[in-house]
Formats: structure tokens, C-alpha cells, sequence
């Protein structure tokens, strides 16, 4: 099977950390089966049936979860076979089913329930089925499955970090009281500070976003936790926003600690960034705008981060003030041709309205931008997953498309769509359409079931190799997103959709709907 790039959190990671068994993919480099390896391996697991480092060690060796390879017959055979042999021995069926799982194959759940059948207190074999579940679109019944591994093994913090995170997009209170008792259950684990890290992250309040940074400045040290330190990065950008002094003294804090020479390098330009930013905000305040145009020349801005419309916002002030307000406002039309948010757009119709331009124009303007960068979409013909046929971009034409590339074992996906879901439900009844191509056809037999079990609204397609997809192209990633005018145009491009910035989604949808 070709390689695929994808962003998979849920599997990839968890399964690393929380099992003796491999089962990421192993790489193309990797020797060939040894048959003599295999030989004495299955001997051992005769011996030892319940051993898991054994099977282990066999899985790895038969070389059966590399991506690039198909399933090994032999090696699901003797499974089968020692199934019928030791049907006592809940290590068995559970070796294969995680096997399966590795290959985020339909084929693991069975296996896994036969499992937790002969020991209703497997732990592994529970959480192979949470993540399982999730790709079927069984929320709730994976969400019991994670729930019980957590319950057989209540010392397990990865169990406990993925059980409190699940329910960050349906009972935020839920989530904030499971996640700091993960904190505080788990003092000298990352999933303590990783609990911690994405609590701050979700949290709107910017007060009480603070504290839960502070915390995990606090309890987790920086310098040996990595999620303290990836927590500091989003802190500061908070701090940069509200207080650029403050985030002086955070950054100066952090490079003060022994760094790494690339992450010391990173700490020493935050902290001249905080200084920039706080001395052209004094320079502003006493007046000296002009002066100040030197100094935020030196503020770069960065390609990630939350940060970046302030700081857009900012530079444009500073043109704005010294007199250059035409600059300022072509600064704001830019970026919000691409990145539409209200306080962009808000300051945006007041530059221009210094410079004797109305509303319409300013729409005027930001229409000409985006005309100007469009690419005209390839048509698509694509096998539809809920109905008998094809699907092709001509059906949707006189339409605005939300196209997503995604499958269902895909974390960073089902991640996304319950904040697309929440923009889209706004348009219901209007010219609009939600696709999204599957871009794994081994796990086609999840789909439908993950469609009717999640109720999510999108429209299910199966992607073709033999596309060309041009200036749609994924990449062989997921997910990777796009919005299509009713033209058939490329408006929007690569962008992402969580919590924060779910009305730059809807905006961007909206402008795009008006404008026909």
C-alpha cells in the first residue's frame, strides 16, 4: 500500500506510549520476516500463550502492520489457529485484533470483543476498542469502552487523559473537572501536563485561561516537561495580547532555563518580540507613531499561531497613526481577504473609512483580492458512499462547497467536525454543500456505519487515484479543507476549524453566499 501522510493523534500516539505491543507502521527499511525468528517465536508463544512482549515481538517481526504491506495470510491463520487451541487465553485474540487495529482495519473489533469476553478486565484490549469505536462513529459506546479500561486500570494516565479529553466538545464543565484531577492524579506524567496544556488551550476566558498556565507552569517545570513547554508557547502568545510586559518576563523566564540551542534561539526572539511590541505600544500611547514605524518593521510575523491578527492589527495601527492609513488598510484587506474575523473586519471598514471608501467598496476590494488569487476547481467524479453512483463538482455547481479530505481513522478529523457542524447547521435550507473524500479505501467499511452513528451532515465520498486533482490536491493528507465558490472556484484554502475560530469558518462561508 502507498505511504500516506496523515495527522493521526488518536492511534499513533496513544498506542505508543500505553502498549508492550507495536503497532505503528514500521519502516520500508525495515528487514524482511525471519523465518527462523518466527519459528522460535511461535514456539515461545506455545509455550507462553498469555506472554504479551512475546506476541509482540511477533507482530513485529512478521512484519504485519507495515503500511505498505497487504494482510499475511500466515500470520492471521496461526492466530485462528491458536484461537481454537487456547480459547481461554484472552491474549490471543486480543494479539490479532490489535494487530488489525495497527492497520486501523475494520477487521479488529471481533477480535478485540472476544477478548474482553474471556477477561472482562482487559485494559488494552478496551482502549483498542475506544479508538475503534470512535472510527465506526460510536461515540458513546466507545466512550464506555475507554471508560472501562480506565476503570481496570485507574493508575493508567493515559487512559485517564483520553477519557477526560473526550468530552471537551459536549460538557466543557465535565472536562475541566476531569482534566485537572488528571493534573493532579498525575504529578510526574506528561498526560499531567498534557491535561493542563489543553484545558489553558480550550478555555475562553482569558482570566482563568491564565491560571490554568500558571498552573502548569507551577506543577509541571518547564525544562522537564515537553508539554509545560509547549504550554508556554501558547501562553505567551496570550500574554503577548494582554500584556506585552508580562510576556517579556514569561519569555525571559523560559530562556533563562537550560534550553537546547534551537529552543534558547526561539525564547531569545520571543523575548525581543515582547520588547518590540511593548515599546511601539508605549510609542503609540505618548504619540510617536512615526517612531514607532521602525520598530514595528522588526516584528515579524509568524506563519502559526493565535497571535497573529494582533499583531497584523497592531502594524496596521501603527500606519494608521503615522499617517499612513491607505498602507494600514491595505494591510487589514489582505489578510482579511484570506482570514476573515470581525475585529479584523471592523477595523478594516473604519481605515476605509478614512479614506473615503464605503462599505461596498471595502466588500469591493475584498472580492477583487480573492478573485484575483481563485483557481478554478478540477471536476470530480467520485463514487458516493450512501447512494448507488457518482458524485461529480458540476452536480453542486451554483452552490458554495465545504470539501474535506478525511478517514475515519483519522483523530485530527473527527476532531474538526463537530466544529464544522456547528458553522454549518447555520446555513441549512441555503446554496450550500459539505463533502467529504475519504482518502483511505481500506477503511471504506467504516464509513457508513460512522456516518448514521455520528449524524454528521457531510456528504461521504470515496476519493480516486486517478484524479488529478490540481489545485486540490491533498497531498496525500488529512484533513486538508477547502471552500468552493458557486463558480467552481478555490476560494479558501488549507485552513483549520476548531473552537476559536469557528466564525472565521462561518464569515468566510457567509461572504461567499452574499456574494452571489
Amino acid at each position: 500500500m502507498k505511504r500516506i501522510k496523515i495527522f493521526s493523534y488518536c492511534f499513533l500516539i496513544a498506542i505508543c506510549v500505553v502498549f508492550n505491543i507495536q503497532a505503528v507502521a514500521q519502516p520500508s527499511t525495515d528487514k524482511a520476516a525471519d523465518p527462523e525468528e518466527l519459528s522460535n517465536l511461535r514456539k515461545e508463544i506455545e509455550k507462553n500463550p498469555a506472554d504479551l512482549d512475546l506476541h509482540a515481538k511477533y507482530l513485529k517481526a512478521s512484519g504485519f502492520t507495515r503500511k505498505e504491506e497487504g494482510e499475511i495470510a500466515a500470520f492471521i491463520k496461526q492466530y485462528e489457529d491458536w484461537i481454537i487451541k487456547f480459547p481461554t487465553t484472552a491474549a490471543i485474540p486480543y494479539a490479532l485484533g490489535h494487530a488489525f487495529a495497527g492497520k486501523e482495519s475494520p477487521k479488529a473489533k471481533p477480535y478485540l470483543l472476544k477478548a474482553v469476553a474471556i477477561d472482562p478486565k482487559f485494559d488494552k484490549a478496551y482502549f483498542d476498542l475506544w479508538i475503534d469505536g470512535e472510527r465506526w462513529g460510536d461515540f458513546k459506546v466507545s466512550r464506555e469502552y475507554l471508560n472501562k479500561a480506565k476503570e481496570a486500570a485507574p493508575d493508567n494516565a493515559d487512559y485517564a487523559f483520553y477519557y477526560a479529553n473526550g468530552f471537551d466538545d459536549t460538557d466543557f464543565e465535565l472536562y475541566r473537572k476531569l482534566s485537572l484531577q488528571v493534573a493532579k492524579d498525575f504529578p510526574t506524567s506528561e498526560r499531567g501536563a498534557q491535561a493542563l496544556y489543553w484545558l489553558a488551550h480550550k478555555e475562553k476566558n482569558v482570566a482563568t485561561k491564565i491560571l490554568y498556565y500558571e498552573q502548569l507552569k507551577s506543577s509541571f517545570p518547564v525544562d522537564k516537561f515537553n508539554w509545560s513547554m509547549s504550554g508556554m508557547s501558547t501562553y505567551f502568545e496570550v500574554l503577548l495580547e494582554k500584556s506585552a510586559k508580562e510576556a517579556v518576563g514569561l519569555a525571559a523566564y523560559v530562556a533563562g532555563l537550560p534550553l537546547q540551542e534551537r529552543g534558547l534561539k526561539t525564547w531569545n526572539d520571543n523575548t525581543q518580540l515582547a520588547k518590540n511590541v511593548a515599546e511601539v505600544q508605549s510609542l503609540l500611547k505618548n504619540g510617536k507613531a512615526v517612531d514607532a514605524i521602525a520598530i514595528a518593521d522588526k516584528i515579524q510575523v509568524p506563519r502559526y499561531g493565535s497571535s497573529i491578527p494582533f499583531i497584523i492589527l497592531l502594524k496596521a495601527q501603527v500606519l494608521d497613526e503615522a499617517g499612513k492609513t491607505k498602507e494600514a488598510y491595505e494591510k487589514l484587506l489582505t489578510f482579511f481577504a484570506k482570514e476573515p474575523t470581525e475585529k479584523i473586519n471592523n477595523q478594516l471598514l473604519i481605515y476605509g473609512n478614512k479614506i473615503n471608501k464605503a462599505s461596498a467598496a471595502v466588500n469591493k476590494d475584498v472580492l477583487y483580492v480573492r478573485d484575483t488569487t481563485a483557481r478554478q476547481a478540477p471536476v470530480f467524479n467520485l463514487e458516493t458512499y450512501l447512494t448507488k453512483g457518482k458524485s461529480s463538482l458540476n452536480d453542486y455547481k451554483g452552490k458554495v462547497v465545504l470539501l474535506t479530505y478525511w478517514f475515519p481513522g483519522c483523530g485530527p478529523c473527527r476532531g474538526e467536525f463537530p466544529h464544522f457542524e456547528n458553522v454549518v447547521k447555520n446555513f441549512k435550507g441555503k446554496d450550500f454543500v459539505y463533502l467529504g473524500i475519504n482518502i483511505l479505501g481500506d477503511q471504506d467499511d467504516y464509513v457508513v456505519p460512522f456516518m448514521k452513528s455520528s449524524g454528521y451532515s457531510f456528504i461521504p465520498l470515496k476519493d480516486n487515484k486517478d484524479w488529478q486533482k490540481g489545485p486540490l490536491d491533498n497531498r496525500g493528507a488529512a484533513p486538508v479543507n477547502f471552500l468552493i465558490d458557486q463558480d467552481g472556484r478555490i476560494i479558501f484554502s488549507n485552513f483549520r476549524t476548531d473552537g476559536s475560530n469557528e466564525a472565521t469558518l462561518e464569515m468566510m462561508i457567509q461572504s461567499l453566499l452574499v456574494k452571489k
